[in-house]
C-alpha cells in the first residue's frame, strides 16, 4: 500500500496477506482523490469519517492530504491493529482509529464530517442503506460529501441526494452531497 500524494507520498506499508479486506486500488484511489480535489479544499483541513476502513489505505491518503482529523472505523481486530501501528509510525495526532461496528458508530455518532468514505464489503447486505444513514444522521456538514465505494451491481442514481458516479474497472464510486433544502 503507498500513499500517492501530500506529506507521506511515496511511504509504503506492506499490508499482510493474511488480511480480508480488499483494499482499493492505487488506480481507482488516485482516480478518486483527483475526482474529489473538485470537491475537497485539503488546504483548509477538512475533518473526514472512513467507514469500513480495512487496510487504512484511505485513511492514510486523507492524513497525507492534509486533513485536521480522520476518524478510521474497522471492526476486524487485525485490521485495527494494522490501522494503529501505521499510525504509531508516522506520530499523526490527526488521526482516530476506532475498532467497532460502522452500524453502531453511525447510531452514536455527533460529530459532523466535510467528507465521510465507505467501502464496506460488496457483499454486505445493508450496503444499500447507507446513504440513507450517512444523510438520515446529519453527519456531513454544509457541503459535505459523502462517497460509497461498491460493485457494479448496486446503482444510486435515483437517491435524492446522488451526485455522481465514477467506475475505475470493477470499483465504482457513487457521490452524495447534502440537499438544499
Amino acid at each position: 500500500m503507498r500513499v500517492i500524494t501530500g506529506k507521506y507520498k511515496g511511504r509504503r506499508f506492506d499490508v499482510p496477506r493474511t488480511f480480508k479486506a480488499r483494499p482499493t486500488t492505487d488506480f481507482a484511489k488516485e482516480s478518486l482523490f483527483n475526482v474529489l480535489l473538485g470537491y475537497i479544499d485539503f488546504d483548509e483541513g477538512p475533518v473526514a469519517l472512513d467507514l469500513f476502513a480495512g487496510t487504512g489505505s484511505i485513511t492514510l491518503e486523507l492524513l497525507s492530504r492534509g486533513c485536521s482529523r480522520v476518524v478510521s472505523v474497522e471492526k476486524d481486530p487485525l485490521h485495527y491493529n494494522f490501522i494503529c501501528k501505521f499510525i504509531e509510525k508516522l506520530q499523526d495526532t490527526a488521526a482516530i482509529p476506532i475498532r467497532g461496528d460502522v452500524f453502531k458508530y453511525l447510531e452514536k455518532c455527533r460529530d459532523k464530517f466535510d467528507f465521510i468514505f465507505a467501502d464496506p464489503p460488496y457483499t454486505l447486505s445493508e450496503l444499500n442503506q447507507l446513504p440513507d444513514l450517512i444523510m438520515g444522521h446529519g453527519l456531513l456538514k454544509k457541503d459535505g460529501l459523502f462517497v460509497l465505494e461498491h460493485g457494479k451491481v448496486n446503482d444510486f442514481t435515483q437517491h435524492p441526494n446522488f451526485v455522481e458516479h465514477r467506475a475505475y474497472g470493477s470499483v465504482n464510486f457513487s457521490f452524495f452531497k447534502t440537499s438544499e433544502a
